[in-house]
């Protein structure tokens, strides 16, 4: 380990990467602390639990901004709404967008630029709601004597905050190391560790009357968590090896092909990002409702939405293994693989080339892609089942989609550095 990380600081490009990321992540951390001018903050000291559960996981992954109502108190989600709704309606849905996505670098190019206003406008819808909510939910006013200029002004300094974050994750991805928007939101979900550990200690140890018990409590729950977390990897890291044979050519003077190699199919390729994408639309309708808490549509939306209600879980898991599909078999598309192994003149022992290869790929990615999309949803509610049973419901908080998302990030952005590192003939973290 020692030795690896000596030779992350002795390639310079590697060395200078590394540290515009966390550059660009001290930056985020100090804007999280900014507050929106005019707001009277201590409106969030009186949230009650049952908003802290409404809002603790857009709170988690805002690292805390949303509470502090800071300048970032968005988050990243407007873009990541923006993203799918982009994604969704490139899928033949509008035949431009999907002619786009054909182009390649270019048509990402547009895709994305279009992601970038959907954004704007998303927050700007949200920020708006954000504004006027808060100051009807909890009696006391955010902004006092607020007027509609007010509220402007607010929306508008939430989406320019919104709209920076976008900004520092598209930097990061080009400069720095990792998926930018994934290592933000990595960033935010880390900085809430400290106060929850805090937390813990001041319910569990200082006043507690069972100290042996609560002590007994915190023990299994560490214990589950650090299962949760080996599992989680366990699958992250899985592939099936599907064999491939390449027949022998001979082009003029050379002879090509004839080697045997494998196409690596993961059993959860699409990562952490359908259980992003699934947090981000059952959220969505819950913020907008609860800015009209008081009327029976806006109480039922907030009450049966919620991820730990039946309702609210069973839409959860539909969503985690609907995105989990999608998002895999638009990275993995089987006939595009079938088509290139027919063309470089590849087989896969006992299946034709062609229809039939497409077939067998589908049927095997269908297969790992299912077991991947329930993995994921068992971990994504298993925050609801440890908090309920513990009674330890800011732990459960880090667990489930946030330990996803965290583990799924950090394993990504190690694969990075190892790339980098085998560029240029230095031992990894994982080679020996």
């Amino acid at each position: 380990m020692l030795t690896s990380l000596k030779n992350i600081w002795r390639v310079e490009d590697l060395r200078k990467r590394i540290l515009f990321t966390l550059f660009v992540l001290i930056i985020y951390r100090i804007g999280s602390f900014v507050p929106v001018p005019g707001v009277n903050k201590e409106v969030f000291d009186a949230v009650d639990s049952q908003g802290r559960e409404l809002f603790g996981l857009l709170n988690t992954f805002s690292g805390g901004a949303l509470f502090q109502f800071s300048i970032f108190a968005l988050g990243i989600m407007p873009y990541i709404t923006a993203s799918i709704i982009t994604q969704l309606l490139s899928m033949d849905v509008i035949p431009k967008l999907a002619e786009w996505a054909k182009q390649g670098e270019h048509g990402k190019k547009k895709l994305a630029q279009l992601t970038r206003y959907g954004t704007v406008v998303l927050g700007l819808i949200q920020a708006f709601g954000t504004s006027i909510g808060f100051n009807r939910l909890y009696g006391q006013e955010m902004v006092p004597n607020a007027t509609f200029v007010d509220y402007i002004v607010i929306a508008i300094v939430l989406t320019a905050g919104t709209s920076f974050l976008m900004w520092l994750g598209e930097q990061i991805t080009e400069r720095g190391i990792g998926n930018g928007i994934s290592i933000i939101i990595f960033a935010g979900i880390v900085a809430t560790i400290p106060n929850v550990i805090r937390t813990t200690i001041e319910s569990e140890f200082i006043q507690a009357d069972q100290l042996f018990m609560n002590i007994l409590k915190v023990v299994i729950v560490a214990l589950v968590l650090l299962l949760t977390i080996v599992g989680v990897i366990y699958i992250q890291q899985a592939i099936r090896k599907i064999p491939v044979q390449y027949a022998k050519r001979v082009v003029g003077n050379k002879m090509y092909g004839g080697q045997n190699t494998h196409i690596p199919l993961k059993i959860n390729a699409a990562g952490v990002i359908p259980v992003i994408f699934a947090v981000s639309l059952l959220q969505f309708p819950i913020i907008i409702a609860s800015f009209w808490a008081g009327y029976g549509w806006a109480n039922w939306v907030t009450t049966h939405l919620s991820y730990d209600k039946p309702l609210g879980m069973v839409l959860y898991v539909i969503m985690i293994i609907g995105f989990t599909f999608f998002y895999t078999f638009v990275q993995m598309n089987p006939q595009q693989m079938a088509d290139n192994m027919k063309k470089n003149g590849g087989y896969i022992p006992g299946i034709r080339p062609g229809k039939a290869t497409e077939k067998y790929l589908s049927r095997v990615l269908t297969r790992l892609t299912m077991t991947g999309a329930l993995f994921l949803a068992v971990i994504s509610v298993l925050p609801v089942f440890l908090g309920s049973l513990s009674g330890l419901p800011q732990v459960a908080q880090l667990a489930g989609t946030s330990m996803l998302i965290v583990i799924g990030v950090a394993l990504d952005t190690t694969k990075q550095i190892e790339s980098q590192l085998i560029k240029r003939h230095y031992k990894g973290f994982i080679n020996k």
